[in-house]
């Protein structure tokens, strides 16, 4: 191949810029073959630093049809991959075996619709493909295991009496002191428990080789939120809220709070962002509107994206099995997924682990 061919196939591959990170694919280091042999065969082989599944096909369409218009090309043959990195954190945490990365989802207050979030972006990370995972860190109210559609009642195997199984649910690996309680058991516990609780849970538990943990952490910016949020060596956060005005000044404190403690604030998801009528599909914005955008401007972050106020959401989260699993070409679903890309294209391009492959615990079959 000569030189020519070689800057025109290079010309071609840069037409195509990444939606998420703006670059294109040499700035992302994202080419990792480019082969053409005698017979006008090319063969380019791609590998995304984000989940990407949704655009992987869009990416190969555009860039195949890019290369066939170089002169001598006469068939070309792309392929697209992804690989996660695992992100440095800012603090002296040890990471958590078998975990690259763990993502936060917060609310500065309740009811705003923080754990279904919290499952349809694992959901979304997961059917971009991603390992995901996750962790019920809301001890007084979990919920992730009904969400999930876990069977009430069933447990977590515990391997040496010391190591949870997390459960398999649509694809996720996920843990929650719901497992293993009953409803009827009271958590009448001060903060130090319900942090050592979930630190337990978190590092008891036999995580596969996770890209990312999605933890669903407790509504407000108290005491327990602080404690978490020190010791949880957490990647980034994803802040929800809705365009209430109250609302929006509880997001901020929750900003405020990852702040504090040196965690990166990857975004924020505006939820309920607009009622669509069940039966005739008006729109209208119960709470008010641009909350998020807001609140984003303000802190120097991202509006990940908007979700409405719809019945079928609630219906499904409900029944265990949410939106992105029960809908997947819903707008919806689309939606949540465009979040997991841009959460997981903002963690890309923070600085990476070096420290080599998150170890994972081994432990004995018996």
């Amino acid at each position: 191949m000569t030189q020519i061919a070689q800057s025109a196939l290079e010309a071609a591959i840069k037409e195509y810029r990444d939606p998420y990170l703006n670059k294109d694919l040499f700035e992302l280091d994202a080419v990792k073959t480019l082969n053409a042999d005698d017979n006008g065969q090319v063969t380019l082989m791609v590998e995304l630093p984000y989940p990407s599944k949704g655009i992987a096909g869009g990416l190969k369409q555009i860039v195949t049809n890019a290369l066939e218009g170089v002169d001598g090309v006469e068939n070309a043959d792309v392929h697209v991959g992804q690989k996660i990195h695992a992100c440095k954190i800012n603090k002296d945490i040890s990471p958590v075996a078998g975990v690259k990365n763990i993502i936060a989802v917060a609310s500065g207050k309740g009811g705003v619709g923080k754990s279904t979030t919290a499952v349809n972006l694992a959901l979304a990370l997961s059917a971009e493909g991603a390992r995901v995972g996750i962790l019920d860190a809301d001890i007084y109210g979990p919920s992730v295991g009904m969400m999930l559609g876990v069977p009430e009642g069933k447990r977590p195997d515990v391997r040496e009496n010391k190591y949870f199984v997390p459960m398999q649910a649509h694809g996720l690996q996920a843990n929650s002191m719901a497992f293993v309680t009953t409803d009827k058991t009271p958590m009448a516990w001060r903060g130090p428990m319900v942090s050592g609780a979930v630190m337990q849970l978190l590092e008891q538990t036999l995580w596969d080789e996770l890209d990312y943990l999605i933890v669903d952490m407790p509504p407000g910016t108290g005491d327990i939120q602080l404690t978490l949020a020190q010791k949880v060596p957490v990647t980034g956060a994803v802040i929800v809220t809705t365009p209430q005005d109250i609302a929006l000044l509880d997001g901020k404190k929750g900003i405020e709070l990852f702040r504090k403690v040196d965690i990166p604030v990857l975004g924020v998801v505006e939820n309920m962002s607009v009622h669509i009528c069940s039966n005739c599909g008006h729109e209208e914005p119960l709470f008010g509107h641009g909350g998020g955008e807001r609140i984003a401007d303000d802190y120097d972050t991202t509006l990940l994206g908007q979700l409405p106020l719809h019945m079928t959401i609630r219906e499904q989260t409900d029944s265990g099995q949410p939106t992105v699993v029960a809908e997947p070409d819903s707008e919806v679903a689309r939606r949540y997924r465009d979040i997991a890309r841009r959460v997981g294209a903002e963690l890309s391009t923070r600085e990476r682990n070096l420290g080599g492959t998150i170890s994972s615990v081994s432990v004995t079959e018996h």
